[in-house]
């Protein structure tokens, strides 16, 4: 028994609800600010966005929320995923510590993305919307989005970031596998792409360009919403299946985490590791348990950036939030992990680590193809990423630390509001 490695559930052990942190809060997260009057958001104001539905998730009072049976039965397809003890890492380590990770490139897109796409999909359909418009980074979100939208009969449109459109082909043909239209942003296609071309002809895009293109393409369109892959709140919800199934798996395992690890772009995969332990410890359960999101040095939100009220995207179309922010201008160094590339972070996660719920740490990646830690979720399979395994065999790959001063810079074009 010693020797086991893979520790495994059955269908039914497939979480039925997800789980909400927010009515556990000792302290109320600040509410959203609209981006005209900047005054707090009403969920008649994100109307022309999301479904009613998935507006109600990001503001409910419950501590748990059911899955709908459409969404467990897709769920089925590759959930419960797996939770393997890395004894060989272990001993090459010649460590003490027991590693664990969660596997979530069992998806059939291959990462955790599915968790909260399949969700947004269903929801939007039911509510009769007949296409999604999205942005993504290195291309697991795009994916998975267009896989979702495919399974409920729902057009998708993506705006990629330039330079990893560029860098990821194969992620792009993914997409456009499973039907999805995908453009580099910034386009000529929408104002806010026209504008950023003008002022840069050769930008290389940011998650906040894209996310402005997305969102602009959804609001000026009556038949699309706008969908988003990590920080807003009913996402972070939905990806909490992972942490849910890592409990009873460590369970299995005779053992409990001292340390859970997730890495960190806008929330997604490290809320959905780390919120049901979260919980725990806002019910006074588990208290022992660190909690660390880890980013990289050239994109340092957590680490570096400013809790304050900020926009979500360069063109200010979304509303303003308080969380850690680079600055909604940052346009991050064309670094490989493109998903990790967000000028801002999830607000609920923002909340944790300013009331030190949680940690923090920035890590430059080169070091990070060396290394792994404890109970974490390896949230993809990365067989799109060899070119940058490549690069690092060839010491090719350069690492990059985003200078304090360009923090301090972008910092500036911060709103009056967050002064």
């Amino acid at each position: 028994m010693s020797e086991i490695t893979k520790f495994l559930l059955t269908d039914d052990h497939i979480p039925s609800v997800w789980v909400n942190v927010l009515p556990l809060l000792k302290e109320p997260m600040a509410p959203p600010l609209h981006p005209a009057t900047q005054k707090p958001l009403t969920p008649a104001d994100l109307a022309p966005l999301f479904p009613e539905t998935l507006i109600a998730q990001e503001f409910s009072p419950k501590t748990e929320i059911d899955i709908p049976g459409e969404v467990l039965d897709a769920y089925r397809l590759w959930r419960p995923t797996p939770l393997f003890r890395a004894r060989r890492l272990e001993k090459a380590l010649d460590t003490p510590a027991r590693i664990y990770y969660k596997y979530e490139g069992t998806s059939p897109a291959g990462s955790h993305k599915p968790n909260t796409a399949i969700a947004q999909a269903f929801y939007n359909k039911q509510a009769g919307i007949r296409r999604l418009a999205t942005e993504t980074g290195a291309g697991q979100w795009g994916s998975a989005l267009a896989l979702a939208c495919r399974m409920f009969g729902m057009e998708c449109t993506v705006y990629m970031v330039k330079v990893s459109y560029q860098q990821k082909p194969y992620r792009r043909m993914m997409m456009n596998a499973w039907g999805a239209e995908v453009f580099a942003s910034p386009t000529d296609k929408t104002n806010s792409g026209r504008g950023v071309l003008a002022h840069s002809p050769d930008s290389p895009g940011s998650l906040g360009i894209a996310i402005s293109e997305a969102v602009e393409d959804a609001a000026t369109h009556p038949d699309t919403n706008y969908s988003l892959g990590s920080v807003l709140n009913h996402v972070l919800l939905h990806q909490t299946v992972i942490g849910q199934e890592a409990k009873k798996q460590m369970a299995l395992a005779n053992d409990k985490p001292d340390v859970v690890i997730g890495c960190f772009g806008g929330g997604s995969n490290f809320g959905g590791i780390a919120l049901p332990y979260v919980a725990d410890k806002l019910n006074g359960n588990g208290s022992h348990v660190r909690l660390l999101a880890v980013e990289p040095q050239a994109c340092p939100t957590l680490t570096k950036g400013s809790f304050a009220y900020d926009f979500g995207d360069t063109a200010k179309l979304t509303p303003l939030v308080k969380m850690y922010t680079l600055g909604h201008d940052f346009v991050p160094a064309s670094i490989h992990a493109g998903g990790l590339r967000y000028h801002g972070a999830s607000p609920l996660a923002s909340h944790l680590l300013n009331k030190g719920l949680i940690e923090a740490r920035s890590y430059a990646q080169n070091p990070c193809f060396k290394a792994r830690s404890i109970l974490f979720c390896l949230s993809g399979h990365g067989h799109f990423d060899m070119s940058s395994y490549d690069a690092y065999m060839a010491g090719k790959l350069q690492d990059y630390e985003y200078p304090a001063e360009e923090v301090q810079r972008s910092l500036k074009s911060l709103p009056a509001t967050a002064r």
